[in-house]
């Protein structure tokens, strides 16, 4: 049976495990996944490990990514502008390296009937998370993405990397007065109960918004925005379930159906 595994530390509370083995069911895949929690400075030993005990893939968890970026062999355009790999995949004595967070993103969107061609996006964050979706969501053809940041010098070296002229940095007050159609928020926040400090004026009653993060209960984000009259907010769950089925996709060459897992996976969580 093919093995894969999720590195990272910590591990414990993963989800990826249930993930992939319901993907593996819904589509009749032989394979076995499995959480592996690595010593912080073991990681490329661990890869190498596992490559010699026939691992067929792994993902990468926190704090990972960007060595899995350095010992891949070959890069993914988005992997490489992302400057960070969750997805390794090992083929003819080669290590592939990918990054499938910013399609997640991108396919959890879409399945949400969220409109980005044409639409004006802001994403809020210049860091990992942010820089991670830029590439897939340019891909949609969005009219314009403006990173918004606290420190807007970090923006604008986001900005400098992918030199596309649809996008532009600020700082989070400088969003005031504007109007977008989709708010994503890449920041930290959530996960310390805070708020990104953006104005109120950014979100109006055709305002979708986006938060990378998830939890039992909406995000302190989401309870903002729906309290300000958002037309609707979305948590990172299906994002999280997006990315490990491009995953899938890359190492199995079957695309799994992601609904009923994203429905288990909610289950579960309002259930903790």
């Amino acid at each position: 049976m093919d093995q894969y595994r999720v590195f990272g530390n910590p591990i414990k509370h993963s989800r990826s495990p249930f993930i992939h083995q319901s993907f593996a069911r819904s589509t009749n895949q032989p394979l076995n996944y499995e959480t592996s929690l690595v010593e912080l400075n073991g990681f490329t030993q661990a890869v190498n490990d596992f490559i010699s005990q026939g691992g067929r893939g792994v993902n990468v968890t926190v704090p990972f990514k960007e060595e899995a970026l350095e010992i891949a062999d070959e890069l993914s355009e988005r992997a490489r502008l992302a400057g960070a790999v969750n997805t390794l995949s090992f083929s003819h004595g080669k290590i592939y390296g990918d990054n499938t967070d910013g399609e997640g993103l991108v396919q959890d969107l879409l399945r949400n009937n969220v409109q980005i061609k044409k639409s004006r996006v802001l994403l809020l964050g210049a860091g990992g998370a942010a820089k991670g979706v830029i590439l897939p969501l340019l891909a949609q053809s969005p009219a314009s993405i403006a990173i918004a940041n606290r420190t807007v010098s970090k923006a604008d070296t986001l900005i400098e990397q992918f030199n596309d002229n649809r996008l532009s940095a600020c700082g989070f007050e400088q969003t005031s007065g504007n109007a977008y159609d989709v708010i994503i928020n890449a920041t930290s926040a959530s996960l310390s109960g805070k708020l990104p400090e953006i104005p109120v004026s950014v979100i109006t009653e055709q305002t979708v918004c986006y938060d990378m993060v998830y939890g039992k209960e909406l995000t302190p984000f989401l309870v903002w925005a729906k309290a300000q009259g958002a037309a609707k907010v979305i948590d990172g769950v299906g994002m999280l379930v997006g990315q490990a089925a491009e995953s899938f996709t890359i190492w199995r060459g079957i695309k799994p159906e992601v609904n009923a897992v994203i429905k288990q996976l909610k289950a579960s969580l309002a259930q903790e």
